[in-house]
């Protein structure tokens, strides 16, 4: 047996619903995050955690039904989330100089 074989087995060992579940978990904690927060880090951790939560249930999708496209998918969101800790990053420091505070209600001072 292969090493992929290997991991597919594991995953289809936990049964599917369980994997909806704790995405589901995960998805509701981050939307709770971003929306309770008003700390642009733990915003954008919050953003990761929603991203990654997709990721896992597409790869146990993919795993259940022995399709690879699920896991095509996850790669192009690990891309996007790769962006946008880039981006997101980078404004955050862009506002840290222009207010010196990473407070997101903050963002209005920074109006040219």
């Amino acid at each position: 047996m292969t090493m992929g074989a290997d991991i597919i087995t594991a995953i289809r060992v936990v049964p599917l619903e369980h994997y909806v579940v704790l995405s589901l978990l995960l998805f509701c904690i981050g939307v709770a995050g971003v929306i309770f927060r008003r700390n642009t880090i733990i915003i954008l951790m919050c953003l990761e955690m929603m991203l990654n939560s997709v990721n896992l249930l597409l790869a146990a999708f993919s795993a259940h039904h022995s399709d690879p496209r699920g896991q095509v998918f996850v790669f192009f969101i690990m891309l996007v989330a790769a962006a946008e800790v880039t981006v997101g990053l980078s404004i955050l420091v862009m506002m840290k100089r222009n207010v010196d505070s990473v407070d997101v209600n903050q963002l209005n001072r920074l109006k040219g």
